[in-house]
């Protein structure tokens, strides 16, 4: 299961108190104050996990509290500090304070830490409260309590290059064949329901992380559907491929439809480099390929059969190609878009 938002509520541990003593030693029958401070309590800090695929932990456990500091002693003696309470999430997690909806981190590198609740002072012993007019003090301090909070935890997958199309557009069949991701394919819509992920091959030294986004429908940007809970994980890559079934009835206007949903979630997202895939070209007859292809306005050498190299034809600005995942035709040329295209992100 993916599961991609959590809600917690986080303690840090409260500090331990100070402690009244005072010294008794044979032959000092009236030692001074001697009680020691307490500890601090504990804080909690979320870390990145990169072996972590979804926030699925805490819908067991949504509640995470640090240890309380220890109390001070006599002999001057301090109180342990509190343990720390360590949360470990997926690259990519977003960590909001659910009241103010304030962004507290935003955590996409192994390792990355941050804090969100911090232990509380311990308290002071009476030795701290000593002066030239009061040598036997009795007064000592409670330690101070620990932050607390509610934390939403939005995870946002982390990839180079991100598949956006409707339903049942060949999305995952692309994503098998071009990495080693096995997602569920069938011949009927929203066949997926979570996003998936594959390493994507480019060379001998050279590969990109490909993410599959489930089938948007119009309104998806509104949040119609789970369409919002979708487009977050389009965010962070760093290009987009459209897929369009080649076969619908109106390939451009499916088009307008994605773009549409995409500028509605974040205008930004027009702003990345992009390419067109066409797909489903298996169901086409080769012989009827290009009046299909005159009739819906597409160019005819975006098809493999027509192309003699050079640089790909343009629809809405975009490089298109058409291919066929089902029997791989057209793939090499699909590898060598999304290479331009990242050579191209990595240029802005």
């Amino acid at each position: 299961m993916f599961i991609d938002t959590a809600t917690i509520h986080v303690a840090a541990g409260t500090g331990g108190s100070g402690c009244a003593s005072f010294r008794r030693e044979k032959g000092i029958p009236k030692g001074g104050p001697d009680g020691g401070d307490g500890g601090k309590g504990g804080d909690v800090v979320i870390e990145v996990d990169p072996h972590m695929r979804t926030l699925l932990d805490f819908k067991q456990k949504p509640h995470v509290k640090a240890e309380r500091g220890g109390h001070g002693m006599g002999s001057s003696k301090t109180g342990a500090d509190g343990d720390d309470a360590s949360v470990r999430v997926p690259p990519g997690t977003v960590v909001y304070d659910d009241g103010t909806g304030e962004v507290l981190a935003d955590l996409t590198e192994p390792d990355q830490s941050v804090i969100v609740a911090r232990g509380g002072r311990g308290g002071r012993g009476n030795a701290r409260f000593a002066t030239s007019v009061n040598q036997a003090p009795r007064q000592w301090e409670v330690g101070e309590a620990g932050e607390e909070r509610i934390l939403r935890l939005e995870l946002k997958l982390i990839a180079d290059v991100g598949l956006v199309g409707l339903p049942n557009a060949g999305k995952s069949t692309l994503l098998s064949r071009l990495s080693d991701a096995r997602p569920k394919i069938a011949e009927y819509p929203f066949t997926t329901l979570e996003p998936n992920l594959g390493l994507v091959r480019l060379g001998e030294w050279e590969s990109c992380v490909i993410a599959d986004i489930p089938g948007l429908i119009e309104g998806a940007g509104k949040g119609k559907g789970l369409g919002t809970d979708f487009l977050r994980h389009i965010e962070r890559t760093r290009v987009l491929l459209y897929l369009v079934d080649l076969f619908g009835d109106n390939p451009l206007e499916d088009l307008g439809v994605l773009r549409k949903e995409l500028a509605s979630y974040s205008p930004l997202l027009l702003e990345r480099p992009a390419g067109l895939l066409f797909t489903k070209l298996d169901l086409i007859p080769p012989e009827d390929r290009s009046i299909h292809l005159e009739l819906r306005e597409l160019p005819l050498n975006m098809l493999p059969e027509e192309r003699d190299g050079g640089a790909l034809p343009e629809v809405n600005g975009m490089p298109c190609t058409a291919l066929s995942g089902q029997t791989g035709e057209g793939l090499q040329t699909v590898m060598k878009l999304i290479r331009e295209l990242l050579d191209e992100g990595n240029q802005d």
